[in-house]
């Protein structure tokens, strides 16, 4: 049996084999020179869903941490006033498209008068040059025809009028059908509900956010670079993020926005010391690929450090080879 001092002993060197095990599989990478590194954190954009026109949320959907859909309804506005505004512009319409007809019947109707007014002045022309018909007959046609000619004038204005007032009565059938679809509020991408920012019942005003969501498979990290390494950095150049809350794995990314100014910038740049103080904002792109695989652990906020390579020549080391856990 073995003694206590033994027992113990073993249990020290197992704590220390683990130790440095774990200690090899998460030590900081040694850099070669064609490598640079920034502190950073994981970033998304934010997608703002809000009301367009003003409202009580009658229903909330979604919730924070859910998943939604492009497209997906994630709340509803009470739609009472709209619904009644929208009858009454439907009712309108029907008003004017029934005196369009009654309007295209006198029409009509001043159309026929005019073509028997222009054949009785023809008929009576004829007998003037005759001599057949007295002049004050032949005036009562070319008046009659001329008040003819009037009234279908006449017809044919109160037709572009009655046709003016339908398109007016479609166009507002239209928005106000537009707005009423506004009221229910969709996801306009794929993503997760990072907050809601109102509880049912709330009086929102137009324009006033409802949720905000991020994309889990469009996200990076922002770090900062000295010029040195920033003016040699190319777009699409080869990254790896290593996070903090799990450091034994190496993210793929790559290199999407180097900004076009420096982030701190002495106020005169005059000496070797001063440039070198200067700091590139930097952004590494993680592939939507991989991020579609792991999109349920995506969190925004979680910090880490991102590599860049700096040298399109220099290979990586081997402690920074990509290493992603199972996906399943």
């Amino acid at each position: 049996m073995l003694s206590r001092r033994v027992v113990v002993g073993l249990a020290v060197l197992l704590v220390l084999a683990a130790g440095g095990y774990f200690w090899w599989l998460n030590r900081e990478p040694s850099l070669p020179a064609g490598i640079a590194r920034g502190n950073g954190r994981i970033e998304a954009e934010p997608v703002d869903i809000a009301a367009k026109y003003s409202g009580r949320v009658e229903e909330l959907r979604v919730d924070e941490g859910d998943r939604v859909e492009a497209g997906q309804v994630v709340a509803v506005l009470e739609s009472t006033e709209t619904e009644e505004m929208l009858r009454e512009a439907e009712a309108d319409l029907r008003r004017y498209t029934l005196q369009r007809s009654e309007t295209l019947a006198t029409l009509s109707s001043r159309q026929s008068e005019l073509a028997l007014a222009q054949i009785e002045f023809d008929r009576a022309s004829e007998l003037r040059r005759q001599e057949n018909v007295s002049q004050s007959v032949f005036d009562q046609r070319r008046v009659a025809l001329e008040a003819a000619r009037a009234a279908v004038d006449a017809a044919r204005a109160a037709v572009g009028q009655i046709e003016a007032a339908i398109e007016g009565a479609e166009a507002q059938v239209a928005r106000v059908k537009a707005m009423l679809n506004e009221l229910t509020l969709r996801a306009p991408r794929a993503g997760r509900v990072q907050y809601r920012l109102v509880q049912a019942g709330t009086v929102v005003a137009a324009g006033q956010k409802v949720y905000t969501l991020i994309d889990p498979t469009d996200v990076h990290m922002t770090i900062f670079l000295p010029t040195a390494d920033a003016g040699r950095l190319a777009i699409g150049a080869e990254a790896r993020i290593v996070l903090d809350a799990a450091p034994s794995y190496r993210v793929p990314a790559s290199v999407s926005f180097v900004a076009s100014e420096a982030q701190f910038t002495p106020k005169f740049v005059e000496t070797q010391d001063e440039r070198n103080k200067l700091m590139f904002r930097v952004k590494l792109r993680v592939p939507r690929e991989v991020l579609s695989d792991y999109a349920d652990y995506v969190k925004t906020g979680l910090t880490g450090v991102g590599y860049v390579q700096v040298d399109p020549d220099q290979p990586w080391p081997a402690d920074l080879e990509i290493r992603l856990p199972d996906a399943g």
